[in-house]
């Protein structure tokens, strides 16, 4: 007489079989992967002759050269204004293109279709790509780079904005639209104020993110710190790259903490 219980012996198996659309998109994978891999020439004697390159680059690079510190900090300052003038223009316009893109206040389906299409290309377009297109737009320098940071910071806050809107429980939204209120009412009396920490730590991490676009900007001469970097790894002057790539370091760790502190009072 057998022992085993019925749900014992009808427990669904472990795993399950994968079928072949799962099967062919880890085929194609694999095969990226592969070709990637041997297109980049990897191998073990360029490695190490990097780690080589990288020893002769800190051994020139210390001790770091802090004679024109104070034009650094300068320049470092001004990467911070581009980011914060930026990314505040940003996550202004970034509020009505959130409302035109959710599913719950746009004023029409095809008007949210557009509005996610347009959010979706300035998404999807690098920073560095929108540098170069204000660079050749406005010439030279920080407002470039602030054109940049807008552009990047509707395109990354405007998605997440919307999708915060879209989870609004609608309980508060429906209660305003039985008193009679309209459509921008309901959006400032119940949809916003629901929202608000969440936006608000979206805005904070734009700014974190938009700090470190601002420096890699400079790279191809949209003002701030990364134009200093650039000149001084053109001319080998690794001492005083070095004292950039410190000084970067601790404006960003610097902002990233204070951001910390602020989202744990507000959220």
């Amino acid at each position: 007489m057998s022992t085993n219980h019925p749900l014992e012996t009808a427990l669904p198996p472990r795993f399950r079989r994968p079928s072949l659309f799962t099967c062919a998109i880890v085929l194609v994978f694999l095969a990226l992967f592969i070709q990637g891999a041997m297109a980049t020439n990897v191998t073990l004697e360029r490695l190490l002759r990097g780690i080589v390159n990288l020893g002769h680059f800190l051994g020139r690079a210390f001790p770091p050269d802090l004679s024109n510190l104070d034009v650094l900090a300068w320049s470092m300052f001004e990467t911070l204004n581009i980011a914060i003038v930026g990314v505040t223009i940003g996550i202004i316009l970034s509020l009505p293109f959130a409302l035109l893109a959710a599913r719950n206040t746009a004023p029409t389906p095809w008007v949210r279709t557009i509005t996610r299409f347009i959010v979706s290309t300035m998404r999807t377009i690098p920073d560095l790509i929108w540098a170069l297109i204000f660079v050749v737009a406005v010439g030279l320098g920080p407002m470039a780079g602030v054109l940049a940071i807008i552009m990047d910071t509707i395109g990354f806050a405007a998605r997440f904005f919307s999708e915060r809107i879209e989870e609004v429980h609608p309980g508060p939204s429906e209660a305003l639209s039985a008193t009679g209120a309209g459509k921008l009412s309901v959006i400032g009396g119940a949809i916003l104020p629901e929202t608000l920490a969440s936006m608000t730590a979206t805005s904070l991490y734009s700014v974190e993110k938009a700090l470190r676009s601002a420096v890699t900007l400079g790279l191809v001469g949209a003002g701030g710190i990364g134009v200093e970097l650039a000149a001084a790894m053109r001319l080998f002057n690794f001492d005083r790259a070095l004292t950039i790539i410190l000084l970067i370091l601790v404006v960003v760790i610097g902002f990233e903490q204070l951001s910390s502190q602020i989202r744990k009072r507000v959220i």
